[in-house]
């Protein structure tokens, strides 16, 4: 596959995969990537968002990640020749007259002046159950990851720089100048896999865990909305009278099969924000790799020198992954430590 001895070889190809690509490319390293199409990113729903709407919290460290996430996408769009960077508004429904206080209360903090508009939006479509207006988002955008890594796949097919198959560890080698997989023989391997982690024998036991998310995609031709709603659940305008809701949070299922509990959910949900008639058209699971304290997991292990982890994104992957990408290239290559936060050693300490 390659005679010469390359620079790295990248296992995943999701946004954690795609971001530390990115990363190489620009500094012109070579690598080869592994995948065999599983990841989350592909299902996600594509909204870029730095605020946590449940609690109206900022995410953890969302300044850094959005001013750096926007203008990577915005290269990456360039890159890939394709619009995926949507300039979508983002609209919370309020619940209750409480919701709504809440909303100006947090909107007037200073962690949160620029993600939170404090003008109350009128609710001017009567196919939306907001009997309580809604509160408008600053600072989000919409990615469309579907096309996003199909067009970045097939550029890696084009370069010749993909093997489209699962990994096998068994054909892994390493020691302290390189690594070698089957034929390839690379100075460093970055497993940037999610929940397929939990898998790999190289990742530490018990400090990542999947968390199923479905989404069901429906058509509602009355609906005529263009902007993101945000109920319990997200309603995302997907075109042509599509839109995509979700997505749950199942603790207890390890499965990627969709299931009736989780459409039922998301239905039920659905007909208490919007009054209108609706189809579904599709179903879809994801698995979220998540970590017990919510920060991510970057570097490596002193055992493993060569064999680095980008992994933990949770539910704000698309919002973290450029700027932990750059951390974990900076560490790699230039030697500077990792945030104490996201360090992979922090739970071995």
């Amino acid at each position: 596959f390659f005679m010469d001895k390359i620079d790295y070889i990248i296992v995943g190809l999701g946004i954690a995969g795609i971001s530390i690509c990115e990363q190489l490319r620009k500094n012109n390293k070579s690598f080869v990537v592994i995948d065999a199409k599983s990841s989350a990113t592909s299902v996600a729903g594509g909204v870029v968002n730095p605020c946590v709407l449940k609690r109206f919290n900022p995410v953890w460290n969302s300044d850094s990640f959005f001013e750096y996430a926007f203008p990577f996408y915005k290269n990456l769009e360039a890159f890939i020749s394709q619009e995926i960077v949507l300039e979508t508004r983002v609209l919370k429904i309020f619940a209750s007259n409480e919701d709504q206080n809440n909303w100006i209360v947090a909107s007037d903090k200073k962690e949160l002046e620029k993600y939170l508009s404090s003008t109350i939006v009128k609710n001017d479509n009567e196919s939306i159950q907001a009997p309580f207006n809604f509160g408008e988002l600053k600072s989000t955008f919409q990615l469309n990851t579907k096309l996003l890594i199909e067009k970045y796949t097939h550029h890696l097919r084009q370069s010749k720089s993909l093997l489209e198959e699962a990994f096998d560890y068994k054909k892994l080698r390493h020691n302290k100048k390189e690594v070698t997989y089957k034929s390839i023989i690379a100075n460093k391997i970055v497993f940037a896999q999610g929940v397929s982690a939990l898998q790999n024998p190289y990742f530490p036991k018990d400090i990542l865990h999947s968390k199923k998310g479905e989404y069901i995609t429906i058509k509602a031709i009355d609906l005529k909305c263009n902007s993101v709603l945000k109920g319990k659940y997200f309603i995302i305008p997907q075109g042509n009278d599509l839109y995509k809701v979700g997505a749950t949070f199942d603790h207890k299922s390890n499965t990627h099969i969709i299931s009736e509990k989780g459409k039922n959910e998301l239905v039920g949900a659905l007909k208490k924000m919007i009054s209108v008639p609706f189809q579904m058209v599709d179903q879809e699971v994801g698995m979220r790799p998540t970590v017990l304290n919510k920060r991510p997991i970057v570097g490596n292990l002193s055992n493993f020198e060569n064999i680095y982890f980008l992994n933990g994104l949770g539910t704000h992957g698309l919002l973290m992954a450029p700027l932990l990408s750059k951390n974990l290239y900076d560490f790699m290559e230039n030697k500077v430590a990792l945030p104490s936060e996201i360090n992979i050693n922090r739970f071995f300490n």
